[in-house]
């Protein structure tokens, strides 16, 4: 096993909820679980078309040092429903301790109600390299050169 990620439940949450698991041996992402205060349980989270909001899991993390933790869409709320993240992936930095939440927008055409206990993203846990930064004189040349957004186009 990789390193561990170290869970605190919210004083609030439903800790009959699954922790982020994931679902096959080769998933990559852990889904992540709509995980509401009680008062809002019954109702869950309606999102109209175009709306954001912000999903609770009921859970703080500890990522650890030298990996960051990326909140990703579910690929099949997003085809389904058009229920996707605004800022994806999301990065959780390994000195983040507060609330796990998760950004959602529905880009659909109808209301989409997340239900308590519903899987709302996956987390990717991924190492992360911190770089220097250096002013110079001039960029090495590469085939591609200055060409930007879809320079390399569609093949012929």
């Amino acid at each position: 096993m990789g390193p561990v990620v170290q869970v605190v439940w919210e004083d609030w949450a439903d800790r009959s909820l699954p922790l982020p698991a994931y679902q096959t041996a080769g998933a990559a992402g852990a889904d992540l679980c709509a995980n509401f205060p009680v008062e809002a349980r019954a109702a869950g989270l309606t999102l109209a078309p175009m709306q954001r909001a912000i999903c609770p899991t009921g859970i703080r993390v500890a990522v650890p040092e030298g990996y960051e933790m990326q909140v990703r869409p579910r690929s099949g709320l997003a085809s389904k429903h058009g229920i996707t993240l605004p800022n994806t992936p999301g990065t959780i930095d390994s000195d983040y301790r507060g609330p796990l939440g998760v950004s959602l927008v529905n880009l659909g055409t109808e209301a989409y109600t997340v239900r308590h206990g519903d899987r709302v993203a996956q987390v990717v846990v991924a190492p992360v390299v911190q770089v220097g930064f250096a002013v110079v004189e001039l960029l090495d040349e590469t085939a591609r050169g200055t060409g930007g957004f879809g320079s390399t186009g569609m093949r012929s």
